[in-house]
């Protein structure tokens, strides 16, 4: 697989707070790359220089063999990078359908993607499309960011804690959503604290602590790391001691 994703030796300071220190991460096309660590390691900030929120202080962002790291956030979009947000972000005076339909028009002819109706049946939303976005649940509202997301035709699709607010039922169905994208080739970074969701689903996990990158490996390495274990997994539930 190539990967779709580079991240080469970001670092990120805000003020005397150094938030990411020489971060890497490789994301390969068709399959999902987990990014865990505790409150605080750098995820979301990792993920706002991916999609060009935050300009690092060194390092550089490639997608698809281009460099990204100097382009405003709507090109990078047009280059196939999509994300949802760890608080969502919906249009809540719009149906789903809008919100989603919205995100389809954005990707215009310029690249394949799925239309509204087809993102709304993959995520599972058919039967709620005329309801409102502010009036969902929270797991609902955050298979509407998915579907949204999809509509525009991803190659990179990150994913900021997507199972948040989700039963078991709906975090399974998610999980085969994620794995029938995967399986079209588009990458795929979630973090998530749902250690079990991310320990079933991931091919790659990265660990960020403090800013820096603890450990990599597939999800089996990642469990019998004990540095990991002791900064993160042995303290949520789900995880190892």
């Amino acid at each position: 697989m190539t990967d779709a994703l580079v991240v080469e030796d970001v670092s990120v300071r805000f003020g005397g707070h150094l938030a990411l220190d020489r971060v890497s991460l490789r994301a390969a096309a068709g399959e999902i790359t987990g990014l865990i660590g505790p409150n605080g390691a750098g995820k979301t900030t990792l993920f706002n220089v991916v999609t060009g929120l935050v300009a690092p202080q060194s390092g550089r962002v490639l997608v698809d063999g281009r460099d990204v790291t100097r382009l405003a956030p709507y090109r990078r979009a047009r280059r196939g990078l999509a994300r949802t947000f760890q608080r969502l972000e919906l249009f809540g005076l719009l149906t789903v359908r809008e919100n989603v339909e919205l995100a389809a028009s954005v990707r215009g002819d310029r690249r394949p993607g799925r239309d509204a109706d087809a993102a709304l049946e993959l995520a599972g939303l058919a039967g709620v499309a005329g309801s409102r976005a502010d009036e969902l649940p929270t797991g609902t509202a955050r298979r509407v960011e998915l579907a949204r997301a999809l509509a525009t035709g991803p190659r990179v699709l990150l994913l900021d804690e997507p199972a948040s607010g989700q039963d078991e039922a709906e975090t399974e169905a998610f999980r085969q959503v994620l794995l029938t994208v995967a399986g079209e080739g588009v990458s795929i970074v979630l973090v998530e604290h749902d250690v079990h969701l991310v320990m079933g689903t991931c091919h790659t996990v990265h660990v960020l602590d403090f800013g820096r990158v603890l450990a990599v490996g597939t999800p089996r390495e990642v469990q019998g790391d004990q540095a990991v274990l002791d900064a993160y997994l042995g303290s949520v539930p789900g995880g190892r001691r």
